[in-house]
């Protein structure tokens, strides 16, 4: 039967995702529009965004951490060309993100001693592999394909090379292997429901040390630059951003960071996402239609929960059936006013993608999931 009780927030979306409970445009009535972000006061709301953001994440005191341009992706992208090349480079993919930071290294910086490890969606690399003598680029939680690392312990203590970690879906919802990690980038519209187009970068002692003894030989573009005369920028992590940012954006961000402090910081911010995935567990516990891409539970994100539809009846239809099925259900729930913004990722398997997000309510996804049952058997029943 159709459901009666709806979501009171619709919003699934893997990115810009949802707002934190209870928010409001009033929320930004104290941002320093119309005033430069050099100015004393604007730099001192900067730098409450790094303070903060440290505080909450457990950063070590000896890291820095700073506001880039251009979302994770400028974080990534900044890290990728300004350290890379002082020595040869393990790249691990197993989702889109990943597999387009594997590209930027060998076709655009053109590196020759890159090592690629990848796996398909819903699995892990063989960790085992890994040289860390190298450079090794990861990402913690694949945004696209529901599959994270469990945890650090797969990565060397007296490693050579740099970790690099795209960590933009797992920042403030899960635990991150800091002493494991020597660069780590995410951006405000993840689990934080920010607002998007700005990012974060965190760089440890060992990659500063490499910042400042190693200088690339492709040119850098401006917002690449974390060193000038083969000293760190310390301005990029004392709230003197490279280019222009949104006064806006970082009014959002502090509120996001605010809220989060009130109700106990990370380790609540973890409880909530653990706790949305466990809602969707339970729902496809007793479901003969739908499983996780991540076969293994211990891989499985809590934020960018990625289901597939079962083989048992759904690997029968022909390739367009199973394309107009995956539309079919997604439109009508969206019609409902039910949720928004929850299909697979387009590289993805067909599928559903429900992020689950320390902003996201427990309560707000176990409304949305009887709906998915009602979508799936009219859906089914127009094939």
């Amino acid at each position: 039967m159709k459901p009666t009780q709806k979501p009171n927030r619709p919003f699934f979306s893997s990115g810009p995702c949802s707002k934190r409970p209870g928010w409001s445009l009033a929320s930004l009535e104290n941002a320093l529009v119309g005033r430069s972000h050099r100015a004393k006061d604007s730099k001192a709301r900067i730098q409450e965004v790094i303070d903060r953001s440290k505080a909450i994440l457990g950063i070590p005191d000896d890291y820095v951490c700073g506001l880039v341009p251009a979302s994770d992706t400028g974080a990534v992208e900044m890290a990728l060309w300004s350290l890379l090349g002082a020595r040869g480079v393990d790249m691990l993919a197993w989702e889109s993100f990943g597999a387009g930071w594997v590209t930027d290294v060998v076709k655009q910086l053109k590196l020759e001693k890159v090592n690629t490890l990848t796996a398909d969606y819903g699995q892990l690399p063989d960790f085992s592999k890994v040289d860390f003598s190298n450079d090794v680029v990861f990402t913690w939680n694949g945004t696209t394909s529901g599959v994270k690392v469990p945890n650090g312990d797969w990565i060397s203590s007296d490693r050579e090379g740099l970790t690099i970690c795209d960590a933009t879906s797992a920042a403030f919802a899960m635990d991150l292997a800091w002493d494991k990690l020597d660069v780590v980038t995410w951006s405000w519209q993840k689990v934080m429901g920010g607002e998007a187009a700005h990012g974060m970068i965190a760089l440890s002692p060992r990659a500063i040390e490499r910042i400042e003894s190693y200088t690339p030989s492709w040119p850098l573009p401006k917002i690449f630059r974390l060193a000038k005369g083969g000293k760190l920028i310390k301005g990029i992590f004392e709230g003197a951003t490279i280019n222009t940012v949104s006064m806006l954006c970082v009014e959002d961000a502090v509120d996001g960071l605010r809220w989060a402090e009130n109700f106990g910081g990370l380790p609540e911010l973890i409880k909530r996402s653990q706790a949305n995935l466990k809602a969707v567990e339970n729902w496809v516990a007793k479901s003969d239609w739908i499983e996780f891409l991540a076969a293994d539970p211990s891989q499985r994100s809590s934020t960018s929960i990625c289901l597939k539809f079962a083989d048992s009846w759904y690997g029968a239809l022909s390739t367009e059936d199973q394309t107009r099925f995956a539309k079919s259900l997604i439109s009508k729930i969206e019609e409902e006013g039910v949720a928004y913004d929850f299909g697979s990722y387009r590289d993805a398997p067909l599928g559903i993608r429900i992020w689950g997000g320390a902003t996201v309510e427990t309560s707000d996804i176990e409304a949305f999931l009887p709906w998915l049952d009602w979508a799936r058997n009219e859906a089914k029943n127009e094939l």
